[in-house]
């Protein structure tokens, strides 16, 4: 016996060891985890020699020797387990092999939480949801390799990792550097940076045997220039920093002093100057920008042409521009990436590529081979968009993806001249043509190439040819967009041959950007079963399987993929993933593994295990990876089937999905179904299967395994099978932490950085600010106050103070290399008086505001609000005005009435000075100081009742001024002093009497104005009784109308019902209407309707009636309105107060009139007005 072991070759001695763990297997020892799954994956063997044990061991000598083979069997087995990983992977030098899974790497998982940070933009929604945009991280990718190879994927692509800058630019695709790895990849402690953390990636992920792609843009750069070809900002790269822009970015000279002064709109058109020569002016002088403007989907314009306000467009025919690309994402080639998925790809020609980009990549992969697995050929492949379902795209060959696959023609590359001495000599301003390169590119034709590489001829396979190959590949489009079903994509196939060979084709389903047609900007919305069905043909036909993040679970399933800075990411198809995958896993290989907590709910999904056992048959069988294809002989059974043949050299399969097919002209052999483990012969072999979705068979030719994977819910021989079920823990979609974002500014932090304030007096906390080290403050008047950092002090001011009253309060602090001073200045004003709201824009901008306390009150109607259409100039500049009554601190918003908006400008207590753009962009200026003279009249002009009061003053800076009344004389005015004059005592209801006044300044500038005044007939209120109710009605209602009913009763008539009549009172400087019921009725009604007339959709809700309630745009309001008999069931009338001349408070009144039984005789302040007790 021993003389036969020792003859045995090694080979038959492996057997020899797999045959005797059956013979262990079969006494009940298979529970050994992985002794029997080795056993399992090998029982084709194992039949072949159990034989050799099926004697007995009764001897000493065999006993004892048994029990020596035990040991050394199970370390062969674990050894054989390592060696069949590597042995598929060392295998692995065509990027066919490859299966991808793609992640947007800041959505995926968050291995290391201390370097979360926010975007700049949409920050509020990033801490509402507790989601902060760049949350995955290399570590959250490092920390679940395993859970990749437990799904069976053998390649990770992975977004742009360069330094960005944008309001959100989380996904990588606005560079600013494109020769740093974003520092916001760096580890939480700052001690590896983000370049460090990469590389630690690509290690690592190679060690499990699994590839890295890199996410790369050629074709834009951010609109915050970049590095070496326009810098015009300096980044800070402390993590501290990245969520505040003004604190991490700072502008350089070329942005000019005037910079941090425009509002964002002017400052993104100065950026893109500096770029594009929007301006008019030559800033780009070595032309490292196209300067075509904007683009056409349609026509070579997409070449030049600008894509997005986010995306500058690089002029990439520059060889400078190119030389910096490839140098750049060079140094990622030499640590180790395995290939490029190069982004908006079709915005690129085919020439430039094959001139600038193509050879250089792969010099550079043949160069630094040994650093990636295996020495693989380095692949690239790119997305030329094209939206349709065809694989020309509409009709032009040069635009379609196929066309970039294929050589440029020799002789255009010889002609080429991008050298920058060509273009430093070319002054282009925005809207330029195409020159130079840029035009030759225009002469590249299809010329009708075919090429039958992808398919089968005659039933065979053929050796390929390559030679006309430009070395880069394609994302399919066509086929992603026609993934609606197995079917509709398979369609697309039909024109492989205008593909150099179509097996090279990366295929997906979903994407970050677009998702099959013609919802094209939702996730795939489809079922989990027509998932499998997608997957089946997506792992079986030709192509490069890929599936976006979270597909194996159909996560976000339909939801809109990226709708901007719009909302929370949560919502969007970009939402965070990790949740779905905490807990533990460990893959022993490709599609084996061990799981617990969330991961292992996910790996169960019905969908997870569906891409598991495909990834396994696919790595199984080499024609499934990349063999040629046909239908010849081919007919598919079930309504929805699809068959085809695969073959390569050496390995022949027959496919049929969504249920059984006949073929026919089959090469002679035994077929093996992976799927069932049955086995077939003949030319002509009819395969029976289930015609469900997803269904899957593959018939192997002479092979030499068994059934690959367990039977699921998808593919099954008979019966469907579900590990589907383990619940999540419930936080799969929880929030984590983040870095507040701290300024590199320093200084001293004010609670209210001076302005007005309304009470009696003001309590201001102050403390050092950023990295400031030391600092003091001093209130006018008083000692100097030191402040240490972590310190807070305060001050309070406005006891001594009267009305108009000011005092300046200056600062100090210094940090480690410089210091700075400043001052605020305060100002004690009236509480009852009006506040202005000053906007300096070109057309006349909507105004919605609101205030908070117990409950939110908006001061000017619904959203959008109030059109803005009071107006004043100061020193020639118009500003749209808006008065507020009655609030001591309120928010606005402005808006175009169009789908613009400004963020929340808040806690505004006195008048305030905006500028706004008209569209999302507003800021806080000083108020002008107006040089101009001028005569205010209060109230200016309009119409009146009775008599009218009016004060006239002549501004501070005037020299002298005056007014008169109609033809009247002229009444000289003091600077600064009001004079008051009374109106209508001999004026006839209906007559109107003009004011005009005049006002000259220091410089001798005279300024002139009139206002008019009209008497109207007396419309005497009575206080009313019975049933009434109240309307603050919009600005912009001219003729209120209410309509009133109960049931099918009528209190106003029909619609719109009847008018209601203008009160004279205001609130929030909108009219008070009131709508009073004349008729017999005593009951109440149910219902009231207020409309402007039945104008347009000018109308509230159906608000339920209370009598004597006073109502706005949203329906009944708490608000209190003085001078009208408002019902009080809910809120007291507010008190009015009283001031002296000097602004201290001296009563509290329900009406003015019953100040002069409280006071006595004297002049008093109420409401922002003076009045005279007698």
């Amino acid at each position: 016996m021993r003389l036969i072991f020792a003859n045995i070759r090694f080979a038959k001695f492996s057997l020899f060891f797999i045959g005797f763990a059956k013979s262990i297997a079969q006494k009940k020892l298979y529970k050994r985890e992985l002794f029997y799954r080795i056993y399992k994956k090998n029982s084709y063997f194992c039949g072949i020699i159990i034989q050799l044990f099926n004697f007995k061991l009764n001897n000493f000598i065999m006993k004892k020797l048994a029990a020596k083979l035990w040991v050394v069997l199970m370390l062969m087995l674990v050894s054989m387990q390592a060696m069949a990983t590597d042995a598929f992977t060392s295998d692995r030098t065509d990027f066919r092999d490859e299966s991808i899974y793609f992640m947007i790497t800041t959505r995926f998982y968050d291995g290391d939480p201390s370097n979360n940070v926010l975007c700049w933009d949409n920050q509020a929604a990033q801490i509402e949801t507790k989601d902060p945009c760049w949350r995955g991280d290399f570590q959250g990718v490092i920390d679940k390799l395993d859970y990749i190879k437990a799904l069976g994927f053998t390649a990770i692509w992975i977004t742009p990792v360069v330094q960005n800058a944008s309001g959100y630019d989380y996904h990588g695709y606005h560079a600013m550097d494109f020769s740093k790895v974003d520092c916001r990849y760096q580890s939480g402690d700052g001690k590896k940076s983000g370049d460090v953390m990469f590389q630690e990636l690509i290690d690592k992920a190679h060690a499990k045997g699994i590839k890295i792609i890199l996410d790369i843009v050629l074709n834009h750069t951010g609109n915050f220039g970049e590095e070496k070809l326009c810098k015009i900002y300096e980044r800070d790269t402390d993590l501290e920093t990245q969520g505040m822009i003004d604190a991490c970015m700072t502008p350089t000279e070329a942005l000019g002093s005037d910079y941090l002064s425009l509002l964002p709109g002017y400052q993104y058109q100065r950026r893109l100057a500096m770029m594009k020569n929007t301006d008019g002016q030559n800033h780009d002088v070595h032309n490292y920008w196209h300067h075509y403007g904007q683009f056409s989907w349609d026509d070579p314009t997409r070449w030049w042409g600008q894509i997005a306000g986010d995306c500058v467009d690089l002029n990439t025919e520059n060889d400078e521009v190119a030389d910096y690309l490839v140098k750049c994402y060079g140094q990622f080639i030499k640590m180790g990436v395995d290939g490029f998925r190069i982004d908006t790809s079709g915005h690129i020609s085919r020439l430039t590529f094959n001139h600038q980009f193509v050879p250089q990549f792969a010099a550079l992969g043949k160069q630094y081979e040994n650093k990636r697995l295996n020495k693989a050929p380095f692949f690239m492949y790119g997305e030329v968009c094209t939206r349709g379902h065809d694989a020309t795209y509409r009709g032009q060959a040069n635009l379609s993806c196929y066309f970039y696959t294929w050589k440029s023609d020799d002789k255009l590359m010889s002609q080429w001249d991008g050298s920058q001495s060509f273009w430093d000599g070319q002054t282009l301003p925005e809207g330029s043509g195409p020159i130079g390169p840029q035009a030759l590119c225009l002469q590249e034709e299809f010329g009708g190439k075919k090429s039958e590489n992808a398919k089968m001829i005659n039933g065979a396979w053929h050796e390929p040819d390559h030679t006309e190959a430009s070395g880069f590949n394609v994302i399919d489009f066509p086929m992603h967009y026609s993934y609606n079903t197995a079917n509709d994509a398979f369609r697309i196939a039909k024109e492989d041959e205008l593909y150099n060979d179509a097996t090279y084709n990366v295929v997906y389903v979903d994407s970050h950007d677009y998702s099959p047609g013609p919802n094209d900007t939702n996730r795939f919305g489809g079922t989990d079963a027509q998932w499998a069905e997608n997957l089946s043909l997506l792992f079986t036909f030709r192509g490069i399987p890929c599936i976006y993040y979270g597909s194996e679970v159909a996560f976000k399933r339909g939801v809109r993929i990226d709708p901007g800075p719009h909302g929370p990411l949560s919502n969007t198809g970009r939402a965070y993933f990790g949740g779905y995958i905490t807990g533990d896993v460990t893959a022993t290989d490709f599609g084996e593994y061990k799981a617990t907590g969330n991961v292992a709910a996910t790996l169960n999904h019905d969908v997870a295990q569906h891409l598991i056992r495909l990834n396994k048959i696919r790595q199984a069988v080499p024609a499934l990876r990349k063999g040629q294809w046909t239908t010849d002989g081919c007919k598919a059974t079930g309504k929805n089937g699809i068959a085809f043949k695969r073959a390569t050299k050496d390995c022949y399969a027959l496919v049929a999905l969504n249920g059984g097919a006949t073929f026919t002209d089959c090469p002679a052999g035994t077929y093996t179904d992976v799927v069932t483990g049955k086995t077939y012969t003949g030319s002509t072999i009819e395969v029976e299967a289930p015609a469900t979705q997803g269904q899957l068979r593959v018939l192997v030719k002479d092979w030499k395994g068994g059934k690959i994977g367990e039977d699921g819910a998808f593919i099954y021989d008979t019966a469907a099978k579900s590990l589907d079920g383990q619940a999540y823990d419930g936080n799969e979609e929880a929030g984590t932490t983040w870095i507040e974002p701290v300024s590199n500014e320093f200084g001293l932090k004010l609670s209210q950085n001076g302005g007005s304030f309304r009470t009696d007096k003001l309590t201001v906390e102050v403390s050092l600010s950023g990295k400031a080290t030391e600092g003091w403050f001093q209130v006018e008047g008083q000692e100097k106050v030191t402040l240490a950092p972590g310190e807070t002090k305060s001050f309070t001011i406005g006891e001594d103070m009267n009305f108009k009253d000011s005092k300046t309060v200056t600062w100090y602090a210094k940090n480690e290399k410089t210091d700075k001073e400043g001052s605020a200045v305060y100002t004690k004003v009236d509480p009852n008086a009006t506040i202005m709201v000053y906007v300096q824009a070109e057309n006349a901008p909507y105004i919605y505001a609101w205030s908070e306390g117990s409950s939110v009150k908006k001061l000017a109607g619904e959203w959008p609000g109030t059109k803005m259409t009071e107006s004043e100039e100061i020193n020639g500049e118009k500003y749209w005005t808006y008065a507020f009554d009655g609030v001591e601190t309120f928010n606005v918003i402005l808006n175009n009435n169009n789908g613009a908006q400004t963020k929340d400008i808040t806690g505004i207590t006195g008048d305030i000075y905006l500028k706004y753009d008209g569209g999302s962009n507003a800021q806080k200026i000083d108020a002008p100081v107006n040089t101009g003279a001028k005569v205010t009249l209060s109230p200016n002009g309009g119409d009146f009742e009775k008599t009218v009061t009016v004060t006239a003053t002549l501004s501070n800076n005037a020299k002298s001024g005056w007014y008169k009344i109609g033809n009247g004389e002229q009444v000289n005015l003091t600077p600064g002093q009001a004079a008051t004059f009374t109106l209508g005592a001999d004026m006839q209801e209906g007559e109107s009497q003009t004011v005009t006044w005049s006002a000259t300044n220091a410089d001798g500038v005279t300024k002139t104005g009139s206002a008019t005044f009209n008497k109207m007939k007396e419309i005497v209120i009575p206080t009313p009784t019975g049933i009434y109710a109240y309307f603050i009605a919009p600005s912009d209602w001219a003729d209120v109308h209410a309509y009133v009913w109960n049931g099918g009763d009528e209190y106003a008539g029909s619609w719109p019902g009847v008018a209601c009549t203008k009160t004279g009172e205001k609130k929030n400087g909108m009219d008070i209407w009131m709508w009073k019921y004349d008729g017999d009725k005593t009951e109440l009604p149910a219902k009231i309707i207020f409309n402007n007339n039945g104008n347009g959709n000018n109308q509230t809700g159906d608000f339920d009636f209370v009598n004597g309630a006073v109502y706005d745009r949203s329906g009944k309001t708490n608000e209190v309105v003085t001078g009208i008999n408002q019902a009080t069931t809910v809120q007291k009338t507010a008190k009015l107060k009283i001031y002296s001349i000097n602004g201290v408070k001296v009563a509290e009144v329900n009406k003015v009139s019953d100040a002069e039984y409280v006071l006595a005789p004297g002049m008093y302040i109420c409401n922002g007005k003076k009045f005279v007790i007698k």
